[in-house]
């Protein structure tokens, strides 16, 4: 009887140490800020100080004749500031899911003046003609696209009347939009595994956001289609490769972040253990990308990288305990980027503002 004592106060001690242990891992975690009205100030100035500024500005434009040589302004009255246009579509959603989330943010009235004048009916009327010109039939594919449709979604899901006019008048270039993927999607034999805007993973996982809130189903289900043809079968994703030198995005995530959308639990997690079978252990290591010079436009791309880690994770290991030691590295990530972006030159400042606000908005409360 003595030793069955014995025995049952060992396990009793082995267990109280064992709880003890997780609780230090949860004392120790990371923090991250969370985004408050404050930060929310701070980061609305970035889309508000770029998204009327038409100078410095990326065109990234095919010239078929004389008659193409116009302004940006001219030739995208909805979406010509920012330095181009994909970085002026997430401005706008920037400021829309900042309006979402705290109404009392400083201008709210003049910044909804701002969205109504930029996203008004004869300006979308311009932007769907646009993509109708010979030479730009893949304009912004996929990458503008994919904000495009998140802009809309965010409009879709805040209850507010400038919200309903302002979807009302995308309507036409958001039914361009979901077409051109429809049409493009089945076309495309390889996916595009790159740290950058081209990257196929990213544009699938904000069309797919995109058809899920708003319950497209024809896109849905292509969407779920094709990424399972292109990433069903991958293994062993070599992330140790990671960073190339002006990545935004991680390719190993960005595609486990698709994939994670659209597979059961179960089958997600067996899929998952055999692409990154090394983030299961909780001594994984993922070292920040490092920004040596944030005036250099590619360089600062690091900061970008920084933030859609972060962002892909927390949806990565969302409703999977296993990978909760994940939350500190997806932290660390947020909070070497965050520090720089305000009051940072425009190489970054015209763009990262949307990045921080996607992966603060990922952080579980």
């Amino acid at each position: 009887m003595h030793k069955l004592y014995t025995l049952l106060l060992i396990v009793f001690l082995i267990a109280c140490k064992s709880s003890e242990k997780k609780d230090e891992k949860a004392i120790t975690t990371v923090p991250v800020q969370e985004l408050n009205l404050k930060q929310a100030n701070k980061l609305a100035t970035l889309p508000v100080g770029c998204i009327n500024v038409e100078y410095p500005n990326k065109l990234n434009q095919v010239i078929g004749s004389d008659e193409d040589l116009k302004s940006p302004k001219e030739l995208h009255p909805a979406f010509y500031g920012c330095f181009d246009w994909h970085s002026s579509v997430h401005g706008h959603w920037s400021l829309v899911s900042l309006l979402k989330q705290f109404p009392d943010l400083e201008n709210a009235s003049s910044i909804k003046q701002q969205l109504l004048t930029n996203i008004s009916k004869e300006n979308i009327k311009t932007e769907v003609a646009y993509f109708y010109e010979k030479y730009n039939k893949s304009y912004e594919r996929t990458y503008g696209w994919a904000w495009l449709l998140k802009l809309v979604e965010e409009l879709h899901t805040w209850d507010d009347e400038v919200a309903r006019e302002l979807q009302n008048n995308l309507q036409p270039l958001t039914n361009l939009i979901v077409e051109k993927y429809i049409e493009f999607l089945p076309k495309l034999k390889y996916p595009i595994r790159v740290g950058e805007h081209t990257n196929t993973a990213f544009g699938l996982t904000f069309a797919w956001d995109y058809a899920n809130t708003l319950n497209n189903i024809e896109l849905k289900e292509l969407i779920t289609k094709r990424a399972k043809d292109f990433y069903l079968k991958d293994i062993d994703c070599p992330i140790s490769w990671e960073p190339s030198g002006y990545d935004f995005l991680s390719p190993c995530l960005q595609e486990a972040a698709i994939m994670k959308r659209i597979l059961p639990k179960e089958e997600f997690k067996v899929w998952f253990g055999e692409f990154l079978p090394q983030l299961k252990d909780e001594q994984f290591k993922f070292e920040v990308g490092k920004v040596s010079d944030r005036k250099d436009g590619k360089l600062v791309h690091l900061d970008g990288v920084n933030f859609s880690r972060a962002w892909a994770l927390n949806k990565i290991i969302k409703d999977l305990p296993a990978y909760n030691h994940l939350k500190n590295i997806a932290n660390k990530h947020i909070n070497y980027s965050l520090p720089s972006i305000v009051g940072d030159s425009y190489e970054g400042g015209h763009w990262l503002g949307s990045f921080a606000i996607y992966a603060l908005n990922s952080v579980e409360k």
